[in-house]
């Protein structure tokens, strides 16, 4: 074998600082796996992996076999395989289990629970940080948020907040943005100190941005409605109904930032509603009881997680491209890809936490960590920040 020259050696970050000019624009054509490893389909060994090591090819085009948009689009550009914020890079790949009272550190590679520690509240979910420094255990039960650090585990002082559903970040990674009932309050990112709250038409449970940042949408799964939320003024500025008997829940902006794909549980699928005016929403039938959602590391995916199945979405063709039984027929929760883009990873309430092919839908990884688990952070992720909720980065 010849020996790589030593240009194409050099790490693609450690390349993007010293040329960003060359490298501005392009994007990798090809997937990239390192030499020995096995496919995509074959058992997870872990979440963490440098990105691509290739030339720089401004005039590379994409393949003519792959369907979809380049790969990211304009709204997860940066959170394609391997591409872990620099502050993150240290960190080692894990899996924060909300587990009642406990949370279930598990460490993919070894397949196994490598700390389990108490937050002092019952999490539902755990949310990290807009600078993925810290996490957010959300305890919804008892009204507090409890920030944990990644490494140690150990849980910092709680805040009470009066009818928590959710726990967001504004792009820009000025405020905390907490889902309340019937209001948004507007908090510091840090130490969650109020700073202002919005009143809404409804009490919303999850959210997602629009693709410039300058709002968030958010659903009121009891309304059957979505609201929007003007970021820049801090006032909910209109309502967006749904059909009657809709049950919005999770939700993600579409790669090229032009539609919200939202979950509905009650009609099996999900809502396309325009991102930029008022329109009639379309419908994708996806997954029976579909409730929760994640987006593939090339972008080119939606996930909906039902009541026994996942089903793949094209962003493309707007059409279940790929549909996957789950075992036992359960109905999990996602809680995100990982880092290489192999593995959907879900948190079965029953007492199990298990990673599916995001090519085949078969169990990759099985560990049992008992309990009841309500929801689980792969982290880190790939991603320049997090907004919050539940693998939700740009």
């Amino acid at each position: 074998m010849r020996a790589r020259p030593r240009a194409a050696a050099l790490p693609f970050a450690a390349a993007l600082t010293m040329a960003p000019g060359v490298l501005a624009g392009c994007t990798s054509p090809v997937p990239f796996h390192r030499p020995g490893k096995p496919s995509p389909d074959d058992p997870v060994v872990g979440l963490g992996g440098p990105a691509p090591y290739l030339r720089a090819r401004p005039d590379a085009k994409r393949p003519p076999s792959a369907p979809g948009p380049p790969a990211g689009g304009p709204v997860y550009a940066g959170t394609g395989p391997g591409m872990i914020a620099p502050h993150a890079r240290k960190l080692p790949p894990r899996i924060y289990v909300a587990n009642g009272r406990l949370i279930d550190v598990v460490d993919p590679g070894a397949v196994r629970v490598a700390l389990r520690f108490s937050t002092g509240a019952a999490a539902s979910r755990v949310v990290p940080s807009w600078d993925l420094r810290r996490l957010w255990a959300v305890d919804r039960e008892h009204d507090l948020l409890v920030p944990v650090r990644p490494r140690g585990g150990e849980p910092g002082r709680p805040v009470s907040v009066a009818g928590l559903t959710g726990l967001y970040f504004t792009p820009d990674g000025r405020d905390a943005l907490v889902l309340a009932h019937r209001r948004v309050d507007v908090r510091d990112p840090r130490t969650m100190a109020l700073r202002a709250s919005v009143p809404m038409p409804c009490s919303a449970g999850h959210a997602d941005f629009s693709s410039a940042g300058t709002s968030m949408i958010a659903t009121c799964t009891g309304a059957g409605t979505l609201a929007r939320v003007d970021l820049t003024g801090r006032r909910a500025a209109r309502a967006i109904p749904l059909p009657d008997g809709a049950r919005p829940g999770d939700l993600r902006l579409s790669p090229d930032g032009a539609v919200f794909y939202v979950a509905d549980a009650a009609r099996g699928g999900v809502w396309l509603v325009d991102a930029r005016r008022s329109a009639p929403p379309g419908f994708v039938p996806a997954a029976p009881g579909a409730r929760g959602l994640a987006i593939s590391r090339n972008a080119r995916l939606l996930f909906v997680v039902g009541g026994g199945s996942v089903a793949a979405v094209d962003f493309r063709t707007r059409r279940v491209a790929s549909r996957w039984p789950l075992p036992g027929g359960g109905s999990p929760v996602p809680g995100g890809v990982s880092s290489d883009g192999t593995a959907l990873w879900l948190a079965d309430p029953a007492g199990l936490v298990y990673a599916v092919s995001t090519r085949t839908g078969r169990v990759v990884r099985r560990i049992w960590v008992g309990g009841r688990p309500s929801g689980l952070c792969v982290h880190p992720q790939p991603g320049r920040y997090s907004l919050g909720g539940t693998g939700l980065y740009r």
